[in-house]
C-alpha cells in the first residue's frame, strides 16, 4: 500500500507533500511503535519537533 501513495505523490500537486515516519515510545510500555503521515513540506519541522 505504500507503494500507491508514494506513486501518487509524484503526480500533481503531491510533490508539496511528504510521507514522514516518527518512532515513538510508549510512556507506559517502554516499547517503540511508528507514526506515519502525510505531512505538507512547510510542516515537516512541526511534525518531527512534537
Amino acid at each position: 500500500m505504500a507503494k500507491k501513495v508514494v506513486a501518487s505523490l509524484k503526480t500533481g500537486k503531491g510533490n508539496n507533500f511528504t510521507k514522514v515516519i516518527k518512532m515513538v515510545k510508549s510512556p507506559k510500555t517502554g516499547a517503540y511503535c511508528f507514526k506515519e503521515e502525510i505531512v505538507h513540506n512547510d510542516h515537516i519541522k512541526d511534525f518531527l519537533s512534537k
